[in-house]
C-alpha cells in the first residue's frame, strides 16, 4: 500500500499546491511522465539515485514554469494550457527516451533505491515490515506531506499562498504580489510532480516505458478535492487509494480467474468514485481557483 501511495503523495501535494494558490493544473499526468523520464535517464548515464530525483524535480519545475506563464500573467484557460503541457511533455519524454534509446524491444534497467533497514522497528511483527522496509523517496513523501501542512497552517508564506487563492486583490492590498506567489506555488508543485513520476523509475520499478503513470495524474487532481486542500488528508486520500488498489491485487491471487480481472481493477476507482462524492460535499473550495488575476481589476 505504502509503494502504491508514494506517486500518488507526491502528485497530489503538487497539485494541492498548486490550486491553493488558485491555479489548476491538469498538466500533472504529462509532468510525472517527463520526471519518470528524466530521473531514470540521469541515472542510466551515471548519475546518483538522489541526482536522478533532483533532475525530475527540476523537469517538473520547467513545465511548471511554463504553465505558470500561460495561465498567470498571460491568463490563458487553465484547462487548455494544462491538457497542452500534458500532451507536449508525455511526448516530449517519449522523443528524448527514443533518441538516447534507439533500440527498441525491452528497455534497458537501472539500479533503483534499495530498501531501508531501520534498527529495531523493522523487525517489529506485521508492522515492521508494512512500515518501516520501504525505499527512502517513501519515506521522503510522507515528510513531505506533514512540512507541507505546516507550512501551509502555521507559517507566513502559507497563509500568503491561501490568502492568493481565496482574494488575490485582497493580497495584493496588503502588499503581496499574486503572480509571484502563484508562479512560486506552481513551480515548486510542478517539481513534487516530477518526483512522483522518478518514483516509479527510479524506486516502484528499474526502466521507464512511456504509458507508466497510467492515469496517476487525473487520481491525484480527484484527490485533492478528496482532500478538502489539505495536505494531511491528501496523505490519507492517496493511502486510501493505495489500499484499494493494493486489495484488488489480491483478491485477483485469491479468486483466480473465476472473476474477469478486469473487474478488480475497477475497484480502487470505484471506491475512490463514492469515496469523493461523500467528501466533496464538505469540501471548501478555494474562491480564487481558476480564476485569472489582473493588476488594478475587481
Amino acid at each position: 500500500m505504502l509503494r502504491i501511495a508514494t506517486p500518488l503523495i507526491f502528485g497530489t501535494l503538487g497539485a494541492l499546491l498548486c490550486e491553493r494558490s488558485g491555479v489548476l493544473n491538469l498538466g500533472i499526468e504529462g509532468i510525472m511522465t517527463f520526471g519518470a523520464m528524466v530521473g531514470w535517464l540521469t541515472v542510466y548515464h551515471g548519475g546518483d539515485l538522489w541526482l536522478g530525483l533532483l533532475a525530475a524535480a527540476l523537469a517538473g519545475a520547467a513545465f511548471g514554469l511554463l504553465h505558470a506563464l500561460l495561465t498567470v500573467p498571460l491568463g490563458v484557460s487553465q484547462h487548455v494550457a494544462g491538457l497542452g503541457i500534458t500532451l507536449f511533455a508525455s511526448s516530449l519524454a517519449y522523443f528524448i527516451f527514443r533518441l538516447a534509446i534507439p533500440v527498441s524491444g525491452s528497455p534497458p534497467t537501472i539500479v533503483p533505491f534499495q530498501v531501508l533497514q531501520i534498527p529495531l522497528l523493522s523487525n517489529l511483527p506485521f508492522l515492521g515490515e508494512a512500515l518501516f522496509h520501504q525505499t527512502a523517496p517513501t519515506y521522503v513523501a510522507i515528510l513531505l506531506a506533514l512540512l507541507l501542512g505546516y507550512l501551509l497552517s502555521a507559517t507566513p508564506l502559507g497563509l500568503a499562498i491561501r490568502i492568493v487563492g481565496e482574494n488575490p486583490h485582497a493580497a495584493e492590498a496588503q502588499g503581496l504580489d499574486p503572480i509571484a506567489i502563484r508562479v512560486g506555488a506552481i513551480a515548486f508543485g510542478s517539481a513534487l510532480m516530477g518526483l512522483g513520476g522518478a518514483f516509479l523509475t527510479l524506486s516502484a520499478f528499474n526502466s521507464f516505458f512511456p504509458t507508466m503513470v497510467q492515469g496517476r495524474g487525473w487520481v491525484c487532481i480527484a484527490l485533492v478535492v478528496f482532500a478538502s486542500w489539505r495536505p494531511t488528508r491528501a496523505l490519507l486520500g492517496a493511502l486510501l487509494f493505495a489500499l484499494f488498489d493494493a486489495y484488488q491485487l489480491r483478491l485477483q491471487h485469491i479468486v483466480g480467474k473465476a472473476v474477469p480481472y478486469q473487474l478488480f481493477l475497477m475497484l480502487p476507482y470505484v471506491m475512490s468514485i463514492v469515496a469523493l462524492l461523500v467528501m466533496a460535499r464538505r469540501a471548501r473550495v478555494p474562491q480564487a481557483l481558476m480564476q485569472p488575476f489582473r493588476r488594478g481589476e475587481r
